[in-house]
């Protein structure tokens, strides 16, 4: 009967793709002087954003942590479509912030802005997909879910390649170096990198 480990250490791998997707929004250190709408446009995307990459983060940890522990099928099943409900729910909620907040006072700001909610809600409807996947994945027969598992692991891990240019995009000059500058970006940025740590060991 084959195992679910090789399968669990594949999920994982591919977890640490996505905690490392939600580092776009981190902003990048610089010393320059921003325009205070902009600086104010950062700040609320940044309070705004940083618990749903703190729920990310925790998902992906829950998640983790079932694969890891040789659960038996359904334990990891209930944990998985948890975790893709919640990290769903986040790319929800920070495209949302985002859209709420408008354009950032820059060129192509709203050109920016647009594309990086639509990016966000593709990563929400990706993952909401993946919760689906896990939740028809039978628990009963530990071959099959084996099987299905490394199906899903497998759109995690594509999933976690797509990359995120348009909020790349968004952050790139003056954006980037205002959002660097706000608190709540660089916690943010502090939990997503401890898990994304965490997913690699």
């Amino acid at each position: 009967m084959e195992g679910t480990d090789p399968v669990n250490k594949k999920l994982a791998a591919a977890l640490s793709g996505g905690a490392v997707l939600a580092l776009a929004l981190s902003g990048c250190s610089s010393d320059d002087e921003t325009n205070d709408k902009l600086n104010s446009w950062a700040k609320q995307v940044c309070d705004d954003v940083q618990p749903q990459i703190k729920k990310i983060a925790a998902a992906n940890a829950s998640i983790q942590k079932e694969t890891s522990d040789d659960s038996a099928p359904a334990d990891v099943q209930k944990a998985d479509s948890q975790g893709f409900q919640d990290i769903s729910d986040a790319y929800k909620a920070m495209a949302t912030a985002i859209q709420q907040a408008g354009a950032p006072n820059v060129d192509d700001g709203e050109k920016k802005q647009k594309a990086a909610v639509a990016e966000l809600n593709q990563l929400s409807t990706a993952y909401a997909e993946l919760k689906k996947k896990s939740d028809a994945l039978n628990t009963k027969d530990q071959a099959k879910f084996a099987d299905g598992l490394e199906g899903v692991a497998t759109e995690l891990e594509k999933l976690s390649k797509t990359g995120s240019n348009a909020l790349k995009e968004l952050e790139k000059g003056e954006v980037g170096q205002a959002m660097a500058e706000q608190p709540s970006c660089k916690s943010a940025t502090s939990s997503v990198s401890v898990s994304a740590g965490a997913t690699q060991s």
